[in-house]
């Protein structure tokens, strides 16, 4: 099973150096990075709001506790938002590239 992993970051920076690490370590296959979202939330009792990057990596799901762990070590947030969905269908060729990448 593949998966796609959002992970929300300060910023650009820390994104693609989270997204490197993850492809170079075989974690991820693929780290996009999406800059200049805007963020509102909850955080300790009250709302807060920050411009963040969003970072895409795709994965296999037998190495997503690695991957979560990883990206805790590497991240400077008290409490990334880290979360993942199954890919449920996609293009063959595209997933079996994953999980060759993927180790």
């Amino acid at each position: 099973m593949y998966v796609l992993v959002y992970i929300t970051t300060s910023g650009a920076e820390e994104a693609r150096a989270i997204g490197r690490r993850l492809v170079e370590e075989r974690l991820a296959a693929c780290a996009n990075i999406v800059e200049g979202i805007e963020s509102i939330y909850w955080w300790k009792g009250k709302v807060e709001e920050s411009s963040e990057a969003l970072l895409f990596l795709k994965s296999r799901e037998e190495r997503l506790d690695a991957l979560i762990a990883r990206v805790r070590e590497l991240h400077s947030y008290e409490n990334p938002a880290i979360t993942s969905f199954r890919i449920l269908k996609g293009s063959e060729d595209y997933l079996r590239w994953v999980g060759e990448e993927v180790r």
